[in-house]
């Protein structure tokens, strides 16, 4: 899908940091929804979240999701919320059980089973691994609960293997027309970022499907400066990446969105409002989102 609007996504939070790490990633209910007004106000049109308790631990509790979907919509009813169900040790069921209560616009899909790491070249030594099991039946229960009720999967593939395991998934009818990938690079057992793995993971897309790359760490700039000259899409925020282009942290996502918004328009791209990525990606507004 190429076009002169390019699409921003912010990842507000994620699951594997916290304040030690970064001292500006939002925990509750209330954080996560201003940093969602500050990620729109700069010109995100998704915001992507995992829930957190009050003390930064990753969340599973459908009340923590329903009042983050709260908070969020008293401050912008019609953005498009992106809940995640990727977790390591968790059950399919509850990974998803917040779906159905919340009905978020988007959720992450993971698209394969593969090992998922953090390592330290310095000290020699992993900080945490697991295996993220995603296999198909996880993968068919997952879009299932998905299709019930009516939220977009955005196809997260951390590998080209993950890109074609969509295949079967359309043959079953399983994927609906606006399923989206999300070409992850840079997780340590997936695919490193670089701008020749992007290029082959681009092509890898079928051809007129709706593409971003979200990358790890500080590649992200380049890997998104790649994708807005490929005509795709683009991921920031705290989950991926605390520092900007001129090397400072950044001290909100709004801060990484206005970044993201330079560099798109230096591409000349522009980015795309949230009614003119809803129409887009086809996700109407519900008439349950009311301010």
């Amino acid at each position: 899908m190429a076009t002169d609007k390019v699409i921003i996504s912010a990842a507000l939070t994620g699951a594997a940091t916290n304040r030690s790490h970064c001292p500006h990633i939002p925990y509750t209910p209330v954080e996560i929804a201003e940093e969602a007004k500050r990620a729109v106000d700069a010109g995100a049109a998704i915001v992507h979240i995992h829930a957190r308790e009050d003390n930064g631990m990753p969340s599973w509790r459908t009340e923590v999701f329903e009042a983050i979907s709260k908070e969020v919509r008293e401050r912008y009813p019609d953005v498009i919320i992106n809940y995640s169900t990727g977790a390591i040790g968790l059950s399919t069921a509850d990974r998803i059980k917040h779906l159905p209560a919340t009905k978020p616009d988007m959720a992450a899909f993971n698209m394969g089973s593969m090992n998922y790491a953090i390592f330290s070249k310095k000290a020699k030594q992993f900080f945490w691994n697991g295996v993220f099991e995603n296999s198909f039946d996880t993968m068919m229960e997952v879009v299932k609960c998905m299709n019930e009720n009516g939220i977009t999967p955005e196809m997260e593939c951390f590998d080209t293997g993950h890109i074609r395991n969509a295949e079967p998934l359309r043959e079953m009818g399983l994927l609906p027309a606006n399923a989206c990938y999300s070409l992850v690079m840079g997780v340590l057992g997936g695919i490193p970022a670089t701008p020749e793995n992007l290029m082959h993971q681009i092509s890898q897309v079928p051809k007129g499907e709706f593409w971003q790359v979200i990358a790890i760490s500080r590649k992200q700039w380049q890997m998104a400066a790649i994708a807005c000259t490929m005509g795709g899409n683009f991921r920031v925020g705290l989950e991926d990446n605390f520092y900007l282009p001129n090397n400072e942290m950044a001290k909100s996502n709004g801060e990484c969105v206005e970044w993201g918004v330079k560099l798109a328009r230096m591409m000349g791209r522009e980015p795309a409002t949230i009614a003119e990525t809803r129409a887009m990606l086809n996700i109407p507004l519900r008439d349950t989102v009311a301010p």
